[in-house]
């Protein structure tokens, strides 16, 4: 990855370096321009979460594309996935979000898709960074009746929406099925319940107040607690909670504990293989997937594929082995055979799919699989040398490692997006884990924190 772009786009602190409005500017520019056909409008669908700063990105980008001869079309508020959808459904050129998921409302991003729904490759944006840190950019704006116009377009959510509820079985039903839903204060929180509500559910959404700033404040994806007590209160079906930008999803069961993303693909893996849908019967996940994921695929029958940490690394592997199921521990699943991203809405109509074809309850499909005890401790540190340099590190892996033998296993690694090392450890038991966890932690501060 280069300076600019990490595992998901360009991300940083609104109005700072680099996600400032300079830098939206220039990125509106790069991609119209490495986008530039003869003879042919360039066409940006534009949007974003609820976050205060997209104002001002959303701004200098429109200027930036504009400025190039684009024309970028303003979607407003909705989530990564939807985004995505629009830009191939309207055979657009390229999807910028502006978004940083699931972090603090004081953080945004700007991820970019191509015109057929996928996120860039990472060839593709080194040709737009090079193009933003080169300067050049000034020198290749058009004359003044070349440069383009922006449009807004107003009926996206409807069209999103029957885009998800077509991907829910027709032969199913939610009618009377009680639901709560937590928006995160963030992108799902129309699309969400409007969605649900027409195919019959009943639902009661929380934290769909976006207010620019409370954005997965306590809530969504990453805080369950008023998701999971909200469900057992109202004797819910289910409980679904979507992070800032909707690509996610973390469901809660009937009983108001809180299903992995792990557990989610294992569920649904397992429907699609009773359907025989599950391609080349395989399930890809990533090395951050819980040690009881790849005991239930054997016990299950599924090939089961390990990719490197990051949905894009997923989606990559899911097209080169044949497969059209994938995702992370963290709610991300792509469904290939419907949506070209990791979709949080889509992901919980197909969840509560296998729930109804089932006939059982989300606590019951959620023993499908055990999860061993796992231990994940993220340390800020102050660089991010190679790891396998710091001798001290490598001792420290290698002992924990050894001493787990095949009752466990360890990963470190750093964030993508932030300046982190993760160490997580699996063993048999939460002491045993916690212990050779922070075993692992001290080294890593000791070397770099």
């Amino acid at each position: 990855m280069g300076t600019l772009f990490g595992t998901d786009g360009i991300r940083g602190v609104a109005n700072q370096y680099p996600m400032d409005a300079a830098m939206a500017f220039a990125v509106g520019q790069a991609v119209t321009h490495v986008l530039k056909r003869e003879s042919h409008r360039t066409r940006i669908i534009l949007g974003k979460d609820t976050r205060i700063s997209g104002y001002m990105l959303e701004s200098a980008l429109l200027a930036g594309i504009t400025s190039m001869g684009g024309d970028p079309y303003l979607v407003g508020v909705l989530p990564t996935p939807g985004i995505a959808f629009i830009t191939e459904s309207m055979r657009a050129d390229a999807g910028i979000v502006i978004s940083a998921s699931h972090n603090p409302y004081q953080d945004n991003g700007i991820k970019i898709f191509g015109g057929n729904g996928y996120k860039l490759s990472d060839e593709q944006e080194e040709v737009i960074e090079k193009l933003i840190l080169e300067g050049d950019l000034p020198k290749k704006v058009p004359p003044p009746h070349q440069m383009g116009q922006a449009y807004r377009i107003n009926d996206v959510h409807g069209r999103y929406i029957v885009f998800l509820k077509n991907t829910f079985p027709r032969a199913l039903s939610m009618e009377g099925m009680k639901i709560v839903i937590d928006a995160a204060n963030g992108a799902t929180y129309r699309v969400a319940p409007e969605t649900f509500t027409e195919l019959g559910a009943k639902v009661d959404i929380i934290h769909n107040t976006p207010n620019g700033i409370n954005i997965n404040d306590r809530c969504g994806s990453q805080h369950t607690q008023d998701l999971r007590t909200r469900v057992v209160e109202k004797g819910a079906a289910i409980g679904l909670a979507f992070d800032g930008d909707g690509d996610r999803l973390i469901a809660v069961d009937e009983k108001g504990r809180q299903i992995t993303g792990d557990q989610i693909l294992i569920i649904c893996s397992k429907m699609l293989k009773e359907q025989g849908r599950l391609k080349n019967n395989l399930l890809v996940s990533t090395v951050m997937s819980n040690l009881g994921l790849t005991v239930a695929c054997r016990k299950y029958g599924f090939r089961q594929h390990a990719s490197k940490v990051g949905d894009r690394y997923v989606l990559e592997d899911m097209q080169q082995l044949g497969g059209v199921l994938g995702g992370e521990e963290s709610g991300h699943v792509i469904f290939l055979d419907h949506h070209t991203t990791g979709d949080g809405i889509l992901t919980a109509l197909q969840l509560i799919a296998a729930m109804l074809s089932s006939g059982k309850p989300l606590s019951e499909l959620a023993g499908l699989m055990d999860i061993f005890p796992q231990k994940l401790i993220n340390v800020n540190v102050s660089r991010k040398p190679e790891l396998s340099t710091l001798p001290e590190v490598v001792a420290a892996i290698k002992d924990v490692e050894s001493a787990l033998g095949d009752q466990g296993r360890v990963l470190v690694r750093y964030s993508g997006t932030q300046n982190m090392c993760r160490v997580m450890v699996e063993g048999p038991t939460d002491e045993i884990t916690a212990k050779y966890c922070q075993q692992i932690v001290d080294a890593v501060k000791a070397a770099i924190g």
